[in-house]
């Protein structure tokens, strides 16, 4: 009994070509996404906000760059409002705060 298997053996085959195709593949270049950006109010975050655009005519590995960018000037516009002085907090001696005095019936 003969336990080969018909045809060439291993070191006949040939790897199968790739198609023309994948060698000509070509990537789209950079597009805009077309995400709308709603005006916040605050000039400073507005403008951070639009440099976001910037990274629509950028090939992907120029996003780091300004989302970097943009993510720095966001979290210091957020620690600008910390720094802001506001109102002074009502203390517990403020004629405005209500004080309450339990006061027990003793019938």
């Amino acid at each position: 009994m003969n336990d080969s298997l018909p045809g060439p053996g291993p070191e006949a085959a040939e790897p199968e070509a790739e198609p023309a195709e994948a060698e000509a593949y070509d990537p789209a270049g950079p597009a805009p996404l077309g995400v709308e950006r709603a005006p916040t109010g605050d000039a400073e975050v507005d403008a951070l906000l639009q440099r976001l655009g910037d990274a629509d005519h950028l090939a992907t590995d120029g996003h780091i760059e300004v989302y970097e960018d943009v993510h720095r000037g966001l979290r210091d516009a957020l620690t600008a409002l910390d720094a802001r002085p506001g109102p002074p907090a009502p203390s517990p001696s403020s004629p405005h705060t209500p004080s309450y005095t339990p006061s027990y019936n003793r019938s």
